[in-house]
C-alpha cells in the first residue's frame, strides 16, 4: 500500500512557504491507519522497546495505537501546563515559531529504553526536545518513528547527532 497517496499536502499552512503534511485524511482510512500501523509493530517487534513516548498531538494518534497493538506503556508529551502532575520540561525552536513540551516526572524511569513517536519529522526539534526529557527522567531513547519524513529539512542528520536512530514509513522530498 502506497500511504503517501493518503496523505494531503497543504500549502502555506500554518504560515506561507510551509508545505503542511496532513495526515488526518489518512486516518480516513482504516485501511490505510492499520497498515501504517502493522509497520511500525513489525519495526519494532524485533527489539521492543519498553515504552514509547508519544508528541502532542497527532503522535498521540500513532503512539496509543502502536502501544495497545504491543501491550507497552504510553507515555504522552505535551505542550506546556497540560499534565496536572510534577513535570519536566524542555523548549525548543521549531520552523515557525517557538514551544515548550513538558513529560510527568514519574513516567519513564532509569534504565528504560524508550521509542518516541510523532505525525512528522522536519527539522527535529520537537524530537530532540523530547529526547531531552527522556534523558532527563535516567532513560535512554531506542529510536525516534514517523508515518512522514522531510528529508531536505535535515531533521534526521540532527537527530543521528544526538545518537538517535529514525525510522519512517513515507517521505517527501519538499523544501
Amino acid at each position: 500500500m502506497d500511504l503517501a497517496l493518503y496523505i494531503r499536502n497543504v500549502p502555506d499552512f500554518p504560515k506561507p512557504g510551509i508545505q503542511f503534511k496532513d495526515i488526518t485524511t489518512l486516518l480516513l482510512h482504516p485501511e490505510a491507519f492499520r497498515e501504517v500501523i502493522r509497520r511500525l509493530e513489525e519495526h519494532c517487534r524485533a527489539d521492543p522497546p519498553d515504552a514509547v513516548a508519544a508528541i502532542d498531538a497527532r503522535g498521540f494518534v500513532f503512539g496509543a495505537a502502536l502501544c495497545h497493538a504491543m501491550n507497552l506503556p504510553l507515555v504522552l508529551v505535551r505542550k506546556k501546563g497540560k499534565l496536572p502532575a510534577d513535570t519536566v520540561s524542555a523548549t525548543y525552536e521549531l520552523e515557525y515559531g517557538t514551544e515548550t513540551i513538558e513529560m510527568h516526572r514519574d513516567a519513564l524511569g532509569p534504565g528504560q529504553r524508550v521509542l518516541i513517536i510523532d505525525d512528522l519529522l522536519a527539522t527535529g526539534g520537537t524530537v530532540a526536545a523530547a529526547a531531552d526529557l527522556v534523558r532527563q527522567l535516567g532513560a535512554s531513547v531506542q529510536e525516534a518513528a514517523f508515518v512522514v519524513e522531510l528529508p531536505p529539512l535535515k531533521g534526521r542528520e540532527r537527530l543521528a547527532a544526538m545518537n538517535i536512530p529514525v525510522f519512517s514509513l513515507v517521505t517527501f522530498m519538499v523544501e
